[in-house]
């Protein structure tokens, strides 16, 4: 049998263990966010062109401060220092909830993957820092260049810190409802400098030699609201040349378009717009996916019965909603679709 002393004796030590173990767990240092002083935006002055949903990418280095950051727009003024209402506004903008991926088999199922809300116009995103300018933000709202733009702060916390970044610059280009185009991006003003196409390959009917970019002339133009697309060619008299003669040409899969209707004078499409409507690679883009991508073709026996693979290729983007055509004028001889 234990005798009570000694019972006392192991008790004690143990419950002092006890408390001085909990006292520890008081004394030890707790985990703590870290905001790095280092931490900055790589880039302050952003200039993105109106009527363009820009996402502005890669601008703000963490260092190694813990993540998530918080990133918030404070203090958004004009260039006299008023604060700027436009730029705090909610505006009505069109967000994607599903990804779009050039597979839609209708207009309803690409409209069915994105939503009207109520934005700001140029807004930050929450833990990325990462600025967003949306399409709906056009020069009759926002001030653009030669303009100074507006000028705002952005404060970024953690829960081991906070800091402002001030004095950023937001200096927005002139609208430019189409790429490409011959539209000074500061004064807004067309210098009427041509469109060539991207690439051709053709023959000339009168003068039997190859036709280069600069015999033709390709004319971008929106005649009113809507949503579709036409295309049209005309010859060096400016009269219409049949689309059909473009006998190679895979014109259901164009573009991403719907309801093609194909006469002796044009090609019309149902789209969507933008053009393109997202900027990733699918069968009716350039292969980095920022541009549509369009290839007329036909063929013809030519000298000594050689076969000749025509071609009229032409990369662009359209911004603005509404009922555009693309007009390929032929400024000096016209294609050979003939076999000799």
């Amino acid at each position: 049998m234990i005798n009570k002393k000694y019972e006392r004796f192991y008790v004690i030590p143990l419950v002092l263990l006890i408390c001085i173990s909990g006292a520890c767990k008081k004394l030890l240092p707790t985990d703590r966010d870290t905001f790095n002083l280092e931490a900055r935006f790589t880039q302050t002055v952003y200039k993105p062109v109106l009527g363009r949903t820009t996402l502005m990418t890669n601008n703000f280095d963490a260092q190694s401060s813990t993540l998530p950051l918080t990133f918030k727009i404070v203090n958004p003024r004009n260039s006299d220092g008023v604060i700027a209402p436009e730029l705090i506004k909610p505006f009505d903008v069109l967000v994607w909830k599903k990804a779009y991926t050039g597979l839609e088999k209708t207009l309803a199922e690409i409209e069915a993957k994105r939503v009207v809300e109520q934005h700001p116009l140029f807004e930050i995103r929450e833990h990325s820092g990462e600025f967003i300018l949306w399409a709906a933000a056009n020069q009759n709202i926002l001030k653009s260049l030669p303009d100074s733009g507006y000028t705002f702060d952005v404060e970024v916390t953690n829960n081991g810190g906070r800091r402002y970044f001030n004095n950023m610059s937001l200096q927005p280009y002139k609208e430019r409802p189409s790429e490409p185009n011959s539209i000074d991006p500061i004064t807004g003003a067309d210098l009427n400098t041509p469109i060539r196409p991207t690439g051709i390959f053709m023959t000339g009917e009168r003068t039997s030699s190859f036709l280069g970019a600069s015999d033709v002339n390709v004319y971008m133009n929106r005649k009113g609201d809507g949503n579709s697309l036409t295309f049209r060619f005309l010859d060096s008299l400016q009269r219409p040349i049949d689309p059909n003669k473009f006998n190679r040409t895979d014109w259901a899969k164009l573009v991403h378009g719907f309801n093609m209707n194909i006469t002796n004078t044009y090609v019309k499409y149902d789209v969507a717009y933008p053009i393109p409507l997202v900027a990733i690679p699918t069968a009716y883009t350039s292969t980095d996916g920022k541009q549509a991508s369009v290839m007329f073709k036909y063929d013809r026996l030519g000298f000594g019965g050689v076969k000749e693979n025509g071609f009229l290729a032409f990369d662009f983007s359209i911004y603005r909603p509404g009922a555009w055509e693309i007009i390929f004028w032929f400024n000096r001889d016209n294609p050979k679709f003939e076999n000799e």
